[in-house]
């Protein structure tokens, strides 16, 4: 049973990770926040749904294809309201109301086009289980805990070492010093956007198989990723991802050896703690001016 609940809190940690990742990317490059990444996931899984279901294209290419659409809605957002906004003059609380309504939106455009009823997501694999270690794991946990991994990794990689990732890094710490050296903050700052809503969006297409897809399906994957995202120091990436994996753990065991009708009220209580006595999160990073 340990290695079956080690897999899960993996896997629904990894989701948490990368929802935070991308919470924490936005912050990172812009100084905003916004409320609306958990959506962001729904519409994603929606979209998978209707390629891979109703479209009959092949799972790869349908979850690709969602990816291209959610980075372009993320670009979109940015452009066409985030910084219509702050040209206007907007505060920053401005900008979370308008990913609130962003997110209501959404939720209502779901409704809309596939309805409010619960979709099933066909299965992956022709076997139901795979062996691990000899016990039965369910390949789709298999499958988003590997999709999750990759997204982390070359998220590294791409900040880290590529010239586009290490342009969003400089333009995130100081964007005068970034501008004077000829970096297009905009681009970056787009780019910050379209990239969170296209991981939220991919993590959408791979746990609809496990969760199903419906309407409300975001909303606590996207708070406990924003949990995961403080806990760890919001705006750290790799803080992000500890937080996100530290809430899968929680949540998972205490539902196997508690209740898993305490689980929110567990780490949520855990939130709390932590934003009192470690405002700064695990990584201890620094608030924004």
């Amino acid at each position: 049973m340990i290695v079956q609940l080690i897999i899960g809190a993996l896997m629904i940690g990894s989701v948490y990770g990368i929802v935070g990742l991308g919470y924490g990317m936005i912050y990172k490059a812009s100084g905003l926040m916004t409320l609306a990444q958990g959506d962001m996931l729904m519409i994603g899984s929606f979209l998978g749904i209707t390629f891979y279901k109703y479209l009959k294209l092949p799972f790869v290419v349908s979850l690709l294809l969602t990816m291209v659409i959610m980075f372009c809605l993320g670009e979109f957002i940015e452009r066409a309201m985030v910084t219509t906004l702050l040209k206007k003059g907007a505060e920053p609380v401005y900008i979370i109301l308008c990913t609130i309504s962003i997110s209501m939106i959404l939720q209502n455009s779901a409704m809309f086009v596939w309805g409010r009823n619960y979709l099933q997501f066909p299965s992956l694999f022709k076997t139901a289980t795979v062996k691990i270690f000899g016990y039965d794991i369910v390949p789709e946990n298999l499958l988003c805990l590997g999709v999750g991994i990759l997204c982390m990794v070359a998220m590294h990689f791409f900040m880290t070492k590529s010239k586009f990732g290490t342009s969003m890094r400089a333009a995130a710490q100081d964007e005068t010093a970034a501008s004077a050296l000829g970096i297009n903050v905009p681009a970056t700052k787009g780019a910050a956007w379209g990239i969170a809503t296209m991981l939220a969006g991919g993590v959408g297409v791979v746990v609809g198989p496990i969760f199903g897809v419906y309407m409300s399906m975001g909303a606590m994957i996207g708070q406990k990723g924003f949990a995961g995202a403080v806990v760890g120091g919001y705006g750290n990436m790799y803080g992000a991802i500890a937080g996100g994996m530290f809430f899968g753990f929680v949540e998972t065991f205490i539902s196997a050896y508690v209740s898993s009708s305490y689980k929110d009220l567990i780490s949520f209580s855990v939130l709390i703690i932590v934003m009192i006595f470690m405002p700064t999160g695990l990584f201890k990073e620094q608030v924004m001016e």
